[in-house]
């Protein structure tokens, strides 16, 4: 198989595997904002700090650098096959939401 079409399989999954997991958090009573917290949080850490070493601190960071990170994985500036899925799927008011959120973690 080419990687052209490994690429575009792997962002599919991602996006399948995001939205069924984000699915079943709202199934569970979680509002979308936490939905989406708690699917960053994931990877990111409840308090900002990854998981392992290809996540990024995101603790502490200012709002205006993670949302300007969120808007270039959406539009493509910023590549990763998983944060570009994942920042597709976000609006404007998510990206603010989720960077005040891990601004704010200690």
């Amino acid at each position: 198989m080419n990687r052209r079409y490994m690429r575009t399989m792997t962002k599919w999954l991602v996006a399948v595997f995001f939205g069924i997991y984000i699915f079943s958090l709202q199934a569970a009573g979680m509002d979308s904002n936490q939905a989406q917290i708690a699917s960053c949080v994931a990877c990111h850490g409840a308090d900002g700090v990854g998981k392992a070493d290809q996540y990024p601190n995101l603790q502490n960071q200012k709002t205006a650098y993670l949302v300007k990170q969120l808007r270039d994985f959406k539009s493509g500036a910023r590549k990763d096959a998983t944060m570009t899925t994942i920042a597709q799927s976000l609006s404007e008011a998510d990206m603010q939401m989720l960077a005040i959120f891990f601004a704010q973690v200690k």
